[in-house]
């Protein structure tokens, strides 16, 4: 069955799709504003379920954090708000929202890290892999970003997205960045190889795989290290704005 480890404020757990619907039988709904995740039969807000789930208080975790996890475990997360009076079992997408062809959540903004990460997560899920663990790229956290296992095989991925043209803090709402998202795309690029690099060092049996949604400026990087990449062993997997995901 899936399962995922994590670490949470510094304390390590470890939760599988059976647990997680145990602990929410009987379990009242509260009302969904945003975010709704299907557990059992009923629709909960994310932070409700992940909470009953994990025992921890939801102020101790944000809803992207419980989103990624609950997806992760195969769960159906939707972002939109839904009204307890009509029927749960067919939520509608939002306006700034799409639900990708491979059950991901993706906003307006479909390339940032962390929707490339849920859509290649959910693939995963979905092809009958195990995921052993998933990083909080919110919070730079360190380590590899996805970890999963299947029939023996473990893959590690680490994740990009690509650069907007304004920063994400709200403070900074409107402010277009100094450095153009084509410039930044090629750090990003360099780094996730490097870090692909460091896996094949450290885990010469895994897998190694980047990660990257599907554009013109990755795509033209690719073919100038394809290669290079294929004799170092690393492979790429592409996730498309519909949320398609093309694992390698």
């Amino acid at each position: 069955m899936p399962s995922v480890a994590f670490t949470l404020n510094g304390q390590r757990f470890e939760l599988t799709t059976e647990v997680v619907e145990a602990r929410l039988v009987g379990v009242e709904p509260e009302p969904i504003r945003e975010h709704a995740v299907r557990i059992g039969h009923g629709w909960f807000p994310v932070k409700q379920g992940f909470e009953k789930a994990l025992g921890v208080r939801r102020t101790e975790f944000t809803s992207q954090t419980a989103r990624r996890h609950l997806v992760a475990l195969g769960f159906e997360v939707r972002g939109d708000t839904v009204d307890r009076a009509r029927d749960l079992s067919v939520p509608r997408p939002s306006s700034t929202e799409v639900v990708g062809k491979a059950g991901a959540s993706i906003d307006s903004e479909w390339h940032t890290e962390a929707n490339v990460q849920a859509a290649v997560v959910t693939a995963l899920v979905a092809a009958g892999w195990r995921i052993l663990s998933v990083a909080n790229t919110a919070t730079k956290e360190r380590g590899v970003d996805i970890v999963a296992e299947l029939v023996g095989e473990t893959v590690g991925i680490e994740v990009k997205g690509f650069p907007s043209k304004n920063y994400a803090d709200p403070a900074r709402a409107g402010e277009a960045k100094k450095t153009a998202p084509s410039t930044q795309a090629g750090h990003w690029f360099a780094q996730a190889v490097l870090a692909a690099m460091r896996l094949r060092s450290k885990q010469p049996t895994w897998r190694s795989v980047i990660a990257l949604p599907d554009v013109g400026r990755y795509r033209d990087l690719h073919s100038e290290t394809a290669g290079s990449l294929a004799a170092a062993h690393i492979d790429l997997c592409w996730v498309q704005a519909d949320g398609a995901v093309t694992l390698p």
